[in-house]
């Protein structure tokens, strides 16, 4: 970590508006950004700034970035910038949080005290994006190997995606890591003129913290961190295992949640031995989707239930209609898949940040075996898919798993859940050991993104970023689940395995 740290120095004194590594900055001179209005039904600024293509060469190619903002609503209480970091990877941030309102709306107080300012990260969206052709990433295999054949297949498809997204996508393709998307946030520090950044992100967009802390830990006023990677993993049993854990706790708590709610759809029926027989169903190829006509395999429904956990409140009560839907073969409204947009950012970050050593199928099978014993209803999570996607691939890991290396900074908030099919409770505990001075904050229900699960996780983290005063260490906020009153109608996005599971 030390050579890494020393780089960024090095780059630092050859940019003249990078700063070096651990020290407290100075306030930097801004760069000319040109803001102009952007959005319909919520309009925010947006711009474009050029950063190094290669932070290593910061006199050589630059790419485009684009940036997003929505000015502090009261200029006298501002108190910076709060710079928040979408999730996926793959996902923008200027349609999440400068464009859509729901994610940090109006009414926070985050929006009296902070300029809200994000990005679409290097390779995604409006900031010169990775590009795969289309009819390639549609032929990503949908399931985990079943024998040598389909593992073989794997292997061979990673390699045809991986050099036909560096061919669409030229050089960026090799320069995608987290580590260059936490030196493009400083980049936007210093672009903005800010001597320091206050930093909060659900999901993917906390490893961007936690490596952005290991490089500039004197530029972090505060950071709050909700549903975290563990990017210490190096065992691929263990990232299964975690994740899979994580989806069968889910499971049986949406179960019980059901029982225990008379307007759950499945109220009065066994919903553990509802979902085993659906899944038998289409393990054996027996299972109809009365929506399509067609078969529903058991990948799909996995995903099906797995997409539902994120968002409880959302998604619990269209769950149990489909669940019931499919028992009893009659059509419930779902909404269309979408198509898989060319623009293809996932696999080309992923594998630039994960290294997994599998010896061959054997192996993998042997992972699946013991699985379903420790996880017998769900199985397998659908993050199989992080494994097996980087395998064969053939791109550079430019920034493989590593224990973070943090220089003591400003207090840390780890926001986590109970049971988190996208960013499991063991990852939380883990990245938390690993940041000094950190406070984990326990949300004691099911879910991904506790800041919009929970009422009190939100207002302890608005609290924490506007006056720097985390919560008390063991402070937890409970369960909130749907209810009759609250239940929110709208039909579950269908079930697309070829598009990846993010985080």
């Amino acid at each position: 970590m030390r050579s890494k740290l020393f780089t960024a120095a090095l780059a630092g004194l050859a940019l003249t508006w990078q700063l070096a590594g651990a020290a407290t900055p100075a306030a930097a001179e801004p760069s000319a950004i040109g803001w102009a209005t952007c959005g319909t039904t919520y309009t925010g600024e947006c711009a474009t700034i050029k950063v190094p293509l290669d932070y290593a060469d910061p006199a050589g190619p630059a790419i485009d970035l684009a940036i997003g903002r929505l000015k502090a609503l009261d200029p006298a209480k501002r108190k910076g910038v709060l710079f928040v970091h979408p999730g996926g990877p793959g996902g923008s941030g200027i349609n999440a949080y400068i464009l859509n309102r729901a994610a940090i709306p109006d009414s926070s107080p985050l929006r009296q005290y902070f300029d809200i300012v994000s990005v679409d990260p290097r390779g995604v969206g409006r900031s010169t994006p990775i590009l795969c052709d289309e009819d390639v990433v549609d032929r990503t295999p949908a399931t985990y190997p079943a024998d040598e054949t389909e593992y073989r297949a794997w292997l061979a498809f990673n390699a045809k995606l991986s050099q036909n997204c560096r061919e669409r996508t030229g050089p960026l393709f090799d320069h995608v890591d987290t580590t260059t998307v936490a030196r493009d946030v400083d980049s936007i520090r210093a672009a903005l003129g800010e001597r320091q950044i206050s930093f909060f992100a659900i999901s993917y967009g906390t490893q961007v913290g936690q490596q952005y802390a290991e490089l500039f830990p004197g530029n972090l006023r505060a950071m709050a961190i909700d549903s975290n990677m563990d990017h210490s993993i190096t065992s691929p049993y263990a990232y299964l295992k975690t994740t899979t854990e994580d989806l069968e706790e889910s499971f049986e708590e949406f179960a019980a949640w059901c029982r225990d709610t008379a307007a759950c759809a499945l109220h009065d029926q066994d919903v553990t031995a509802v979902w085993d027989g659906l899944f038998a169903k289409a393990e054996a190829g027996e299972l109809a989707d009365p929506d399509s006509g067609g078969a529903l395999s058991a990948e799909s429904l996995r995903m099906e239930l797995f997409d539902a956990m994120y968002n409880p409140a959302a998604n619990w009560f269209p769950l149990a209609e489909r669940l019931k839907a499919l028992a009893s073969q009659q059509p419930a409204a779902r909404a269309a898949a979408l198509a898989e947009p060319v623009n293809y950012a996932y696999p080309v970050i992923w594998c630039s940040d994960w290294s997994w050593n599998v010896s061959g199928f054997a192996e993998l099978d042997a992972y699946q075996r013991k699985l379903r014993k420790l996880a017998p209803h769900t199985r397998l999570s659908p993050f199989w898919s992080d494994v097996l996607t980087c395998l064969n691939w053939q791109g550079k890991v430019s920034n493989p798993q590593h224990r973070l290396d943090i220089t003591p900074t400003a207090p840390t908030l780890v926001v986590k859940a109970r049971a988190d099919v996208g960013t499991p409770k063991a990852w939380n505990y883990a990245a938390a050991g690993q940041i000094p001075r950190s406070v984990v904050l326990e949300y004691d229900g099911v879910g991904h993104g506790q800041f919009r699960n929970s009422t009190c996780a939100r207002e302890l983290v608005e609290t924490y970023l506007i006056i720097r005063r985390p919560p008390a260490t063991g402070t937890h906020c409970p369960a909130q689940y749907p209810s009759a009153a609250t239940q929110k109608a709208g039909p579950l996005p269908a079930g697309d395995v070829v598009r990846r599971p993010a985080h």
